[in-house]
This record gives C-alpha cells, sequence and structure tokens, in this order.
C-alpha cells in the first residue's frame, strides 16, 4: 500500500491525515490530532511554534507506530503569518498571530509609500488589515533591527519543511497572500520590495506545489522512525482547498467553509480592474498557475466565537446582560436555537473589521445592530439567526458581485471543508442565492494537500482525474429549494 501524508493545520488544531487508492478510491485516515494555542508574549497574540513542532513530530511518529509509512508528506497551514531566520537559523522575534492588533494604521503607512490602486494592480489581492506586507510595515516600525538581522523569510509551512529537511523553500500559493507577489510575473514584485525598502535576499525563489523540498533530516528520521520526501502541496490551506472542489462544470462557485469562508472560481488570468478592487476580490495563486479569484468573508470565526464566549467562564461572570450562559452550548444546541428564531430579520456587515477579533463576540454584534437602527439581539436564538441570516446574505451578494466581475454565469455552490457539515447554514445558502448547493467533502484541504502529492506520484495524471475520483469517493450532499 503506498501512503502519503497530509499535516493540515488550521487556527485551533492540526491533523495528520494519511491518504490511499484502495479499490480506485481514495482513502482517508486520521492518525493524529494535536491543538493550535496562541500564546500572548511581548505584548502580542502569538503562535506557540514549539507546540505546533511537537504536535507535527507526534504525527509523524503515529504514523510509525501504525506501521503506516507514507511516501511523501506535505504541510498546509493559513496564509499571511511568516517567520524571520538569521544567519545562525535562529527565529529572529515572535511568530506574531495574524489576528494581532499591531497592522493598525498599517494601510495608511503603506498607501504612502504605494497607492492602494498601484498594488493591487501589481499583485491582485484584496485588502486585508493581516496581509504580510501589512505586518512587515509593522515590523519595521516596531523592530526594525529584525529586517537588518534577517537572512531569510520564510512562511509558517516552511519553517516546518525547513526544521524537516533543512531546506529552506518559499511556495508559491502561499506566497501570494503577502501582497507582495506580482500577479502576472508569478514572482516576488522587485519594484514594490525596493519602494517598502524591505531587503531583496530574504526572499528567495518560488517553488510551485508538486516540487519535492527534500528528505527528513537523519535526526529527523531517527526521532520519528523513518524517513520521506516533503513535497510542497499548495501550502495555503485555501489553495488545497479549491483543489479538491469536485465541481461538474466551470459554471459552479466554490465555498470553502471553516473560520474563513472563501467564495470565489478557479481563472487562468488575474481580474486587476478597478471594479475588481472597488469590491475587494482577491486573486490568489493556484497551483498550476491558476487563480483563486475570491472573496474573504468572516465565516464560521463568528460562530466558534459565540460558542466560546457563550461556554467560557470569563463571559459569564464578566458581562451584564449576558444571555443563557448556565448552560454549555454544542453547534447543534446553536443551531435549533436559530431555527426557533427565524423570524428574526437583523442583519450585520459580517465584514467590518469589529468581528476579527472582538474581546465578546455577541457584544460586538448587539452594538453593531444599534449602530445600525435595527433590533438588537436578546437570545442566543436570536443572536444565531443574526449570524446564520447575514453570512448567507454576504454568500448572496458576493455571488453577484463575482457575477458582474467575470462576466459569467453561475448554476450551483460547492462547499468545502468542516463548515460543509452545518445543514442549516447551507439550506440558507440555498435559499439566499435560490442556487442548489453540493456540500462536500468535509476533509477538503487535506485532500487537496495529498491530491497533489499524488500527482506528482503518479496515482493521477491529472488535476482533473484527481476530482473525478474525488466525487466517487466522498458524500457529496445536495441541498436545494
Amino acid at each position: 500500500m503506498r501512503y502519503y501524508l497530509a499535516i493540515d493545520i488550521g487556527a485551533s488544531s492540526g491533523r495528520h491525515i494519511l491518504g490511499h487508492v484502495e479499490h480506485g478510491n481514495l482513502v482517508l485516515e486520521e492518525v493524529f490530532r494535536f491543538d493550535n494555542l496562541q500564546v500572548h508574549q511581548n505584548g502580542h497574540d502569538c503562535w506557540d511554534m514549539e507546540n505546533l513542532w511537537k504536535g507535527i513530530l507526534g504525527g509523524l511518529k503515529a504514523c510509525a507506530e501504525l506501521r503506516k509509512i507514507p511516501e511523501t508528506v506535505g504541510i498546509d497551514t493559513w496564509a499571511v503569518d511568516y517567520v524571520l531566520l538569521d544567519k545562525q537559523d535562529r527565529v529572529i522575534g515572535d511568530a506574531v498571530a495574524y489576528r494581532d492588533s499591531r497592522t493598525e494604521g498599517m494601510k495608511e503607512t503603506v498607501n504612502q509609500t504605494i497607492p492602494a490602486d498601484e498594488l493591487y494592480a501589481k499583485t491582485g489581492i484584496q485588502y486585508q488589515p493581516f496581509n504580510t506586507i501589512y505586518q512587515l510595515a509593522a515590523l519595521k516600525r516596531e523592530h526594525p533591527e529584525h529586517l537588518d538581522q534577517a537572512e531569510r523569510f520564510l512562511m509558517i509551512p516552511e519553517y516546518f519543511n525547513f526544521l524537516l529537511t533543512g531546506k529552506k523553500v518559499n511556495e508559491y500559493t502561499n506566497a501570494t497572500s503577502t501582497s507582495l507577489v506580482n500577479a502576472r510575473t508569478k514572482t516576488w514584485d522587485d519594484g514594490l520590495l525596493e519602494k517598502l525598502n524591505l531587503p531583496r535576499n530574504i526572499f528567495g525563489e518560488l517553488a510551485m506545489p508538486g516540487a519535492a523540498v527534500g528528505s527528513f533530516l537523519p535526526e529527523i528520521a531517527a526521532q520519528v522512525g523513518f524517513d520521506a520526501t516533503v513535497v510542497l502541496p499548495a501550502t495555503h490551506d485555501t489553495g488545497s482547498a479549491f483543489l479538491a472542489v469536485p465541481a461538474l462544470n466551470d459554471q459552479a462557485v466554490y465555498l470553502s467553509s471553516g473560520t474563513w469562508s472563501l467564495l470565489g472560481v478557479e481563472n487562468q488570468e488575474p481580474i486587476t480592474s478597478e471594479e475588481s478592487l472597488a469590491q475587494n476580490f482577491t486573486n490568489e495563486g493556484g497551483a498550476w498557475y491558476r487563480y483563486r479569484y475570491l472573496k474573504n468573508i468572516m465565516g464560521l470565526w463568528m460562530i466558534q466565537s459565540i460558542r466560546r464566549e457563550l461556554n467560557g467562564v470569563a463571559y459569564i461572570q464578566g458581562k451584564q446582560n449576558r444571555v443563557e450562559a448556565s448552560r454549555k452550548w454544542s453547534f447543534p444546541d446553536l443551531i435549533a436555537a436559530a431555527r426557533a428564531e427565524e423570524g428574526f430579520r437583523s442583519v450585520v456587515d459580517v465584514n467590518r473589521d469589529c468581528f476579527l477579533a472582538p474581546d465578546s463576540m455577541i457584544e460586538a454584534i448587539r452594538e453593531e445592530c444599534a449602530r445600525t437602527n435595527q433590533p438588537v439581539p436578546q437570545t442566543v436564538g436570536e443572536i444565531m439567526q443574526c449570524v446564520y441570516t447575514s453570512l448567507s446574505l454576504c454568500y448572496r451578494d458576493a455571488i453577484r458581485k463575482l457575477q458582474k466581475l467575470t462576466g459569467k454565469t453561475y448554476t450551483s455552490i460547492n462547499i468545502v471543508g468542516g463548515g460543509c457539515q452545518d445543514m442549516y447554514l447551507n439550506l440558507r445558502t440555498a435559499m439566499a442565492t435560490g442556487l442548489p448547493v453540493y456540500a462536500g467533502p468535509v476533509e477538503g484541504t487535506a485532500i487537496g494537500n495529498l491530491i497533489v502529492q499524488m500527482i506528482r506520484s503518479g496515482e493521477y495524471e491529472n488535476l482533473q482525474a484527481a476530482r473525478d475520483v474525488i466525487r466517487r469517493s466522498f458524500e457529496i450532499k445536495e441541498i436545494r429549494v
């Protein structure tokens, strides 16, 4: 049996998922899971990189214990975050997390050097306050010496590839999220780096998904119990998730549903028009130089935050006008509460910055409803109905804008990722858009990671062949209204 391993690390947890082909179908097996924790240090919210590294090694050891040794290993994570290495390959400073507030005001700082329309024309990347370009501007303000000491820039999955192999390789799909890669030349934009006074030498040549990084270092192989080749998937998790969409035709909208909702299509060329900029659509690089033309939408982060808040002691003790916080709420409980309040009509713009990292998501929703002169939700059901309605209407509006920008008509929505299990959100999406929704597969990101490895190994001839296998290997639920 030939095994391949996807190490898929999201905002809250990481998973090791083995894949193999059996009777023509793609078979998955989760062998290890670990928490992804944030720590507050030196005044910032940071990723616990030591904990992540222990998790990666723990999952590799689990493969050895099961005697299911992968031929290749690929790591994907979220985008935009990075580390800097010095001459001794030591990390400089902290791995600051993208939701940290250090980038406040950095858009204006960067715009003084390169106006927003010029930046978008070059990179095609939508404005997000946490884009790497703004993180680096914040670093220059707070710790300019870090860039002076830096010998190499690595994004989070690239750093872990380095720890496994000793090789420093920058990968294309994740690099595009930095807003420092030229959308048409498909490499670092030297003119942009020069204008921003960023050291060009720290940014390495960009490799494509499917490229081999290298074998495990001898000490790593000895520690985990086997050797394997580290291969680049689309290391940006959305890039991997989009590869796993088993759409029947090119009239489908893709929605990668998780902490973020990433809604869009695949294009052969970037769209960097003024109207595209005005609508804040992005052209992220994909495997084989496909462009993911999409809209970032706040996504299940809002629901996850509400659940944590309702179940958290700090919220129960610290807030007045608290809602039903004396019980523990599951996701099905929250859905049931929302269903019971379908007459509640207040909606919010889920993409407002106030929902990015509020101290209280519940209070942020209430304050936004009050600010816009709408009824303020009082119960859990009203709060949840507000979120579900708001998300589905945001999806509808994004699809309408997408059709206008591309000049195409879309006839269905394919949802992949953990969020595709939320059948109430799927139903509300179908109702809001009037389009059929196809939900699945759940493990979209890990599957996309695996099929890049499998195409490289010859298991599948190309992406279309892999998508055909995905369609018959996993349950796809159809929702129509």
